[in-house]
């Protein structure tokens, strides 16, 4: 058997609806800052339950233009964990902030309780990561900003309809980043982000910023870049959108049955503790298992698709060399980087699928 690491075959079976939504784009002409980017814009408001929503070219860029807007630039630092994608860090070195980082706790997110230690009088935000779909601590991490007077901008590029006591991520902040990329649940057929906010202002200034600082055709506000959500990749989303909580539904139920099937392994393979509460949407499923790099091969020789989601810490990439850090700094991350492995766990795969996953994995550990 062979379980698949990604769905996207799967996926889109049927488009002929959305090829006739791109025709009739062809025919409108109605490429930039279309009516159906607009409606795609109120839909993902509506769904985060915030005011806004603004669609930029990618995950990245509503990072950065999000950090901007709310005030972050060169001498600033910014706070955030090294477990995570390199768009995060890239997002705040591109605004000129110094990325900051801090370690994690037992849920592979920012630990709140590390957090003060690093504020200095240079900081100016903090950028909490819902890593594969698992919230942040927003409740606590929002005491400490609010105390020390910090922007938050979450980092939800992994986490469309998580949520902490019934509220969404990517609204707890003073804003949120989407990312639209084909292996998130929401995707588009390329890259494409959001940025969500509850505020006027924020929205304004983003607004301005993925469209050159633009205010009219011939006034200039401020220098801004091009990043606009293509209007072709909003009817995509449109058509996926009321898709979207099912899909993480499916995931959901898919991580319990493998939680359910491992727990007897418990001693090899373990999670992050499940908290009441929370809705963890499992962009991706990872353990911390034992002998974590052969059971890798032993599973991808078997048909099973498992993958390492990040190996290598951000503080000791090459890139971040200037950074200053080294091994040993984060101590909690680089042992997690050592032992988190990630299982197939998407929507469209079969119960069947699911299980042969359980087996393989107590059959390389019971040899």
């Amino acid at each position: 058997m062979r379980v698949a690491f990604s769905y996207l075959d799967r996926q889109f079976t049927e488009v002929e609806a959305i090829i006739a939504d791109i025709r009739g784009l062809v025919a409108s002409g109605d490429y930039t800052l279309g009516a159906a980017l607009s409606q795609f814009e109120e839909r993902v408001a509506k769904l985060v339950g915030v005011r806004h929503a603004i669609g930029v070219n990618s995950g990245t860029d509503a990072l950065m233009l999000a950090l901007q807007a709310s005030g972050v630039g060169p001498g600033d630092e910014v706070l955030m964990a090294p477990n995570t994608f390199i768009a995060t860090l890239g997002a705040i070195v591109a605004t000129g902030a110094r990325p900051v980082f801090v370690d994690v706790d037992e849920q592979h997110t920012l630990d709140p309780a590390r957090l003060p230690a690093a504020i200095t009088a240079r900081t100016r935000a903090i950028v909490p990561v819902h890593l594969w779909g698992n919230p942040a601590d927003m409740h606590a991490i929002g005491a400490i900003a609010e105390r020390h007077r910090l922007a938050v901008v979450e980092d939800a590029c992994q986490a469309l309809t998580a949520a902490i006591d019934g509220r969404a991520v990517g609204g707890f902040g003073d804003a949120g980043a989407f990312s639209l990329h084909p292996l998130k649940p929401l995707n588009v057929w390329g890259d494409g982000g959001v940025i969500v906010t509850d505020s006027d202002a924020l929205a304004a200034q983003v607004r301005l910023r993925r469209n050159h600082g633009l205010r009219d055709r011939d006034t200039v506000e401020l220098f801004g870049v091009n990043s606009r959500l293509d209007t072709l990749q909003a009817i995509v989303g449109n058509h996926l959108i009321d898709r979207v909580t099912a899909i993480t539904d499916k995931r959901i139920e898919h991580a319990r049955r493998l939680d359910a099937g491992l727990a007897p392994l418990r001693e090899f393979v373990r999670t992050a503790p499940r908290r009441q509460g929370v809705r963890h949407v499992y962009q991706i499923y990872v353990v911390r298992a034992r002998q974590r790099d052969q059971l890798q091969r032993f599973l991808v020789e078997r048909g099973v698709e498992a993958k390492i989601h990040y190996p290598v810490p951000l503080h000791l990439q090459p890139a971040s060399r200037a950074l200053g850090y080294a091994r040993g700094d984060f101590p909690a991350c680089e042992t997690e980087a050592d032992e988190i492995l990630t299982l197939p766990a998407h929507q469209d795969l079969t119960e069947a699928e699911l299980d042969y996953v359980v087996e393989q994995v107590g059959r390389f550990y019971r040899r």
